[in-house]
């Protein structure tokens, strides 16, 4: 017995097959094939096949009783693409308003899996393998960099309203010192989506204190932070940058698993490097400060078009660290 294909195949169908009930429904399918537009190209050749050799559309059960394929519906692929169309203008127009080059990229989709994180070469310290490691940048082939902002001094609505409009996500290092005068500014933050992250209660020089007082520096701010915010942060940062054994000690035993610094920093007038060469590179992490007008010669929204036209100029996308780690 010849095999029996889907009603759908180029094989020509008998008029015996068909009820009378399914050749005006060919017809009608057929008609509407030429009006519809956003279906793929594929499921429009299989259309087109069965509308011209005489077999069943799509949808209509043939004289086998098998199923055939179904197209996406036009309708809900529209929808799609009108969503993105509204989305990629809305940004459009927010870098317009705050006077940005360029549009920011988008950054790519996180990866499914997770790089393997470790010590940068010459930061390590004895026992690391069992300690938070301490790295400038995040092992990837991505063009993305990663924004990090500290302390918490400059608390500008403006920041927020500029971030959130145009999709760029960061992540924030905050000391309780310069915080506490508005715990709230960083609850809208948080609300936001951005992860709020360890930099001590008051930011002294750890590597000059006991393993008690630094232990004290650094679980003290989990408990400020899972206090007011609601979580206790995976991610802490030395300030200055500066640490040892003890400071990675007492950070691992307060629930740290990542102790991430920086290769650049950006300011409102100027970048300064890590590396000799003097640029950016895939997976780096940049260090800004909440500053304003008051420390330098510009507001929080100015340090941030100085470092997204850059960025963006030279073909970079802002990716939010946590994705990565």
């Amino acid at each position: 017995m010849p095999e029996r294909g889907p009603s759908w195949s180029l094989r020509a169908t008998s008029s015996a097959s068909r009820t009378p009930r399914a050749r005006p429904a060919l017809r009608a399918a057929c008609a509407r094939r030429t009006a519809r537009t956003g279906l793929v190209l594929v499921a429009a050749a299989v259309l087109g096949a069965g509308c011209a050799q005489g077999g069943d559309p799509p949808g209509v059960r043939g004289a086998a009783g098998q199923q055939p394929l179904q197209a996406p519906p036009a309708r809900a692929l529209d929808s799609y693409a009108s969503k993105l169309r509204a989305a990629q203008a809305a940004r459009a127009a927010a870098a317009r308003r705050w006077k940005l080059a360029a549009v920011p990229l988008a950054a790519p989709p996180p990866p499914a899996e997770r790089p393997r994180i470790t010590a940068r070469e010459g930061f390590e310290v004895d026992g690391q393998e069992e300690l938070p490691p301490v790295f400038t940048t995040v092992p990837t082939e991505e063009k993305v960099v990663f924004l990090t902002i500290d302390d918490g001094a400059e608390k500008d609505p403006a920041f927020l309203r500029m971030m959130s409009e145009l999709k760029v996500p960061y992540t924030v290092f905050l000391t309780d010192k310069e915080i506490k005068d508005d715990y709230g500014y960083f609850t809208g933050m948080r609300d936001a989506g951005v992860t709020l992250n360890n930099h001590t209660l008051t930011h002294p020089y750890l590597p000059a204190l006991s393993y008690a007082e630094q232990r004290r520096e650094i679980c003290g701010m989990q408990d400020v932070i899972e206090k007011r915010y609601g979580t206790r942060p995976a991610l802490f940062r030395p300030p200055y940058g500066n640490y040892n054994r003890d400071t990675l000690r007492a950070a691992r035993s307060c629930g740290i698993r990542y102790a991430p610094i920086w290769n650049e920093e950006v300011y409102v007038d100027h970048w300064e490097y890590r590396e000799w060469d003097q640029d950016l590179h895939p997976g780096d992490i940049v260090l800004t400060h909440f500053r304003g007008r008051g420390d330098w010669d510009g507001t929080m929204t100015d340090l941030a078009r100085r470092f997204l036209d850059r960025v963006t100029a030279e073909g970079y996308a802002v990716a939010r660290l946590e994705d990565y780690l």
